[in-house]
């Protein structure tokens, strides 16, 4: 059974900087394509940051120049450095990872989120 499990989480001050990560177990095949999103209070869910194989790395515009995504192996970890934060950046973050099998297709699995608090 895949997991993906998250760490990293917390409280910080506005300007500080965190590092989020995520762990994929039981992964089988390749991971084509892994993301943070994220949901703030009273927003729903949006994609912050995604690092797709042999295509690079996309940015929502509120967090580009201050966060980055980056990963370890085809079968293994995200990660997500998060500098100067702001206080909207405050909401739980999920890590998402797209797992290709060559026969059936597809899977999509999700983390159980991480709160992110920045405090003013």
């Amino acid at each position: 059974q895949v997991r993906l499990v998250e760490s990293g989480g917390g409280l910080v001050q506005a300007g500080g900087s965190l590092r989020l990560s995520c762990a994929a177990h039981g992964i089988v095949f390749t991971i084509s394509r892994m993301a943070w999103y994220r949901r703030g209070p009273g927003i729903g869910r949006e994609l912050v940051a995604e690092i797709i194989s042999g295509v690079g790395t996309n940015y929502a515009d509120s967090v580009k120049g201050r966060f980055t995504i980056s990963r370890d192996g085809a079968k293994g970890t995200s990660y997500l450095q998060m500098n100067s934060l702001k206080p909207e950046d405050t909401a739980i973050y999920y890590c998402y990872a797209n797992e290709v099998d060559p026969t059936h297709g597809t899977y999509d699995y999700w983390g159980q989120g991480t709160q992110v608090t920045v405090s003013s």
